[in-house]
């Protein structure tokens, strides 16, 4: 049984698609709809576009012969920004947004980022969500550098499609090897090369061998490898994809299973073309035998056009149920006030069993604009539910206004059954539009998610109280990729206050907003008395506030000109005889095109789950490209019976999290109390001033080559432009955000259903082990009961003197005494000491150890990674071997070890 669910875990996380809808396909060998956009403040330079066409076309080919004849690419979309003239080769595109696709190319938020990469942070085998690279890098020559562009594509795509790492490792660029050798971090371990320091002052650099450190037995820090440029070594593309001999990827014989890089930390030191062949690419796809190069790609050039939005909300007689038809309008009204972006064209269509167009399309310029639409809310409740129809005569606003459906945005709110839904999916196909669907309640349409995953739109759900469908409305902002027009959430609360009582709360304003912000309070029952003030102390009472001459409960305040920065209070006091429920919603705009501000995004791994597959909580806090971290991110997970499950997201690198501050915050979620719709919401937190900006380059990159090794002769590179004062991390204000997440959909969850006795523990994948005299220390991540959640209730910590021993067959390796070791909270930090006995321990010996967990109900998690001790005495005089000389040539067999251990 336990066997069982690990392989049904493992093949969930690497076999199910991730919530971000690329729409690339593998048809015959070819992909097709890749989507390659270039962001709205990139300066209009055509020779960008003949740049991408001829990197692709150099990848297309490069790429048939690294997947042995297997897949090229066929068909790619360019999409220009509206920034750029237009022209007549430019079309129109249909879904494809800057958003969504599947490379972006956009300036760096510092001067030295020109690496190319991938942003990538799920599981083994599941895709990125985008490769990033600069106009730089596509201007520049780089060959030097990173190699032809072409092999630099076939690198992150490498990443994107297949979900693979890096093969090599910045932070631990040298191990040492079960043969007791000094080897560079790489695969496969053929590639040969020397290891040197380069030193410079002023304008003189000297270049030596590199020396041992007397503490480490592996080389000092600044240390490099340096390949030699002349190789016979053919793999591996995800190390030196700019060596001339480089055209594969490692296979299991010439997999480096040793090497600590992030791609054998997170596959399980299976090889890059393991996962490779297991992805759903080439299940079933043979090889071109036929043909000796692939065609060349097919190119589309398309030119972003002005946003078009047309809400088609539900108004029938089941929506007048727990007061959904006045929170349906406190929420659009929301969303044309504050949300919908200056520009955009907006129409507006209201359905029961029939359909009627409220608003054609009018462009929104001020705010006489936003009340000609607000006005024709719908007040009355009545009829049936016909979502066609509303659908159908939302197309038809767009078109009656001399606009097109495609690439259109449609937002469709509706809390009934329509059991006609599907009659006109193929009419949504057709119009090129995009559905985005908010579903009000548990009694939804079903099928409703089908449209907007047909169409690339997003997904809602949202129960019956006003945050949910503020929260939905707040996340479907402009898919240009300019950030500065866009809204961002600061607060959004739900407040049950008794009658004629008081609360108090603060909202942090950051120095990268506070343009057009608004305050907004919406009530049940009566209006409360409010009061803010801002950090200066200036104070907005409740007559300042405007209420909406619709009736729907709520009163907002547009803070004048530019918000204050720093911490501002509120209260409200409800004055009604009986409690009521407030909300409180907090928006605001980028203070300036100059200033980045901060956005957090968030995301489950997939849409849909089974019961009892994990799903993963993902949320990206950034400052323009780069991560922010030490704050507080927090998920609320909801369900159709209101149930809400409440987790802290964290990024230490552990359990769910794959790398440790990158700005990625994660968890798994297993609490699944019933089948249905569930909702995601994630509130991104800094306080105390412990929020800082990292200024560390990306993981999943292309290498940068530090130099060669030619004829014997060290040539080196043009050093990349390095942080003024190495400064890796810069400290920012206090800031909240809030975003949605979306909804996601959960079946055959079972009766009183309980994961603990169905889930494992966590698999540890940030074991240490060091030796201390002649003790070992080891150190790693608690996972919990259930994966990240709770407590473990014991280790089972095993060692070898052969790496494969553990590898291949843990249970037989020799076992270490843990009775004292008690397992701490999940996400705790483990030390446990321990002495391998009998045996005298010469210099030079390597042990490696791996360590699973254990719940109560006799479930054990996957063995974790593989940890490397080597006991090293520092010589009297250091030395400074070559790569791959030997340390020791000493062999020590483990049996039956006894030990001393010890815990701290």
């Amino acid at each position: 049984m336990v066997f069982s669910l690990k392989v049904i875990l493992f093949l969930s996380l690497l076999l199910l698609p991730v919530l971000k809808s690329s729409w690339v396909t593998l048809n015959n060998n070819g992909y097709d709809g890749i989507v390659i956009a270039i962001n709205p403040n990139v300066p209009e330079d055509e020779k960008l576009i003949k740049i991408i066409k001829a990197m692709v076309t150099e990848a297309s080919t490069y790429l048939f012969y690294a997947t042995k004849r297997r897949a090229y690419f066929r068909n790619v979309s360019i999409l220009i920004p509206m920034t750029w003239k237009s022209k007549p080769e430019y079309l129109m595109p249909k879904q494809e947004s800057y958003d969504q696709a599947d490379v972006i190319v956009a300036d760096p938020s510092l001067k030295y980022g020109d690496d190319p990469y991938t942003l990538q942070y799920g599981q083994c085998g599941e895709k990125g969500q985008y490769i990033h690279f600069t106009p730089n890098f596509l201007s520049h020559s780089n060959l030097l550098i990173y190699g032809p562009r072409g092999r630099v594509f076939v690198h992150e795509w490498a990443h994107l499609r297949w979900g693979i790492f890096d093969e090599y490792n910045e932070d631990r660029p040298f191990y040492i090897s079960r043969r007791n050798t000094i080897e560079a971090t790489r695969c496969s371990t053929h590639i040969t090369g020397a290891n040197v320091v380069r030193n410079c002052k002023k304008s003189r650099c000297m270049t030596r061998p590199c020396r041992r450190d007397s503490k480490t037995g592996l080389y000092e820090a600044n240390c490099v490898f340096i390949p030699n440029r002349s190789q016979i070594a053919k793999e591996s593309i995800m190390f030196m994809q700019n060596l001339d001999s480089v055209t594969e990827f490692c296979t299991k014989k010439t997999h480096n299973t040793e090497a600590p890089n992030l791609h054998n930390k997170m596959c399980n030191h299976k090889s890059t073309w393991d996962i490779i062949m297991r992805s759903e690419d080439f299940q079933h796809l043979s090889p071109m035998t036929e043909i000796k190069s692939p065609p060349h790609p097919t190119f589309s050039l398309l030119r972003s056009k002005q946003r078009v939005v047309c809400l088609v909300l539900d108004k029938s007689g089941s929506m007048a149920a727990e007061d959904r038809l006045f929170r349906m309008n406190q929420a659009a009204e929301l969303y044309l006030i504050q949300i919908i972006e200056k520009g955009s064209f907006v129409g507006m269509v209201t359905f029961d069993s029939r359909a009627q167009i409220q608003n054609n399309l009018t462009e929104i310029t001020d705010d006489n604009t936003y009340q000609k639409i607000t006005a024709n809310l719908p007040q009355e409740p009545d009829g049936g539910t016909s979502i066609c129809n509303g659908l159908k005569a939302g197309f038809q606003a767009i078109s009656q206004s001399n606009q097109s459906t495609l690439g259109s945005e449609i937002i469709l709110l509706t809390d009934g059954n329509d059991d006609q839904i599907s009659s006109c999916f193929e009419e949504v196909k057709q119009s090129g539009a995009i559905i985005h669907t908010i579903a009000l309640g548990p009694t939804a349409e079903k099928e409703l998610e089908t449209l907007s995953n047909m169409t690339r739109g997003h997904r809602f759900y949202a129960h019956n109280d006003i945050n949910g469908l503020t929260d939905a409305f707040s996340r479907i902002s402009s898919r240009s990729g300019s950030i500065f027009q866009q809204a961002l959430q600061l607060e959004s609360k739900a407040l049950n206050i008794p009658k004629k009582k008081w609360v108090n709360g603060t909202v942090p304003v950051d120095s990268t907003v506070g343009n057009d912000t608004f305050f907004v309070v919406t009530w049940t029952i009566q209006k409360p008395e409010i009061i803010l003030q801002s950090p200066k102390g200036k104070k907005y009472t409740t007559s300042n506030f405007k209420e909406d001459k619709l009736n729907i409960r709520s009163a907002r305040l547009r803070i004048p000109g530019i918000a204050e920065t720093g911490t501002w209070t509120y209260s409200l006091r409800n004055n009604h005889a009986k409690s009521q429920l407030l909300t409180i919603t907090m928006t605001t705009r980028p203070k300036s095109p100059a200033t980045l501000p901060v956005i957090a995004t968030a995301h489950m791994n997939q849409n849909t789950a089974r019961y009892p597959s994990p799903m993963i909580v993902y949320a990206r806090v950034s400052q323009g490209f780069l991560p922010v971290l030490g704050i507080n991110v927090t998920a609320v997970i909801e369900n159709e019976d209101g149930h809400q499950v409440t987790l802290e997201l964290w990024d230490n690198g552990a359990g769910a999290d794959t790398v440790k501050n990158d700005g990625i915050y994660s968890r798994y979620f297993t609490d699944y109390r019933r089948n249905g719709r569930y909702s995601l919401k994630v509130h991104a937190q800094a306080r105390k001033n412990t929020a800082r900006l990292s200024l560390r380059q990306q993981q999943n990159k292309a290498l940068y080559i530090p130099g060669y090794v030619e004829n014997g002769t060290i040539i080196i590179n043009p050093p990349k432009p390095e942080v003024k004062g190495k400064v890796t991390e810069a400290p920012i204000d206090n800031f909240s955000r809030l975003t949605s997440g979306g909804s996601f959909t959960v079946s055959g969850v079972p009766p009183n259903s309980n994961s603990s006795q169905a889930i494992p523990p966590g698999k540890i994948t940030d074991l240490e082990a060091k030796f201390q005299g002649d003790h070992i220390q080891l150190s790693w991540t608690a996972p919990g009961k259930v994966l990240d959640k709770g407590r473990a209730d014991s280790y089972i910590i095993r060692i070898s003197k052969y790496f494969q021993d553990l590898q291949q067959d843990f249970d037989k390796a020799a076992l270490i005494n843990t009775s004292g070791l008690i397992p701490k909270a999940a996400g705790s930090v483990e030390n446990f000491g321990f002495k391998p006995g009998y045996s005298k321990i010469e210099n030079g010996t390597t042990f490696y150890i791996a360590i699973q967990a254990t719940s109560e109900a006799s479930l054990t998690s996957e063995v974790s990674n593989i940890a490397q001790a080597t006991k090293f005495i520092p010589p009297p005089n250091p030395s400074s071997p070559d790569l791959g000389t030997s340390i020791s040539a000493i062999s020590l067999v483990i049996f039956g070890l006894a030990v001393i251990s010890y815990i701290f």
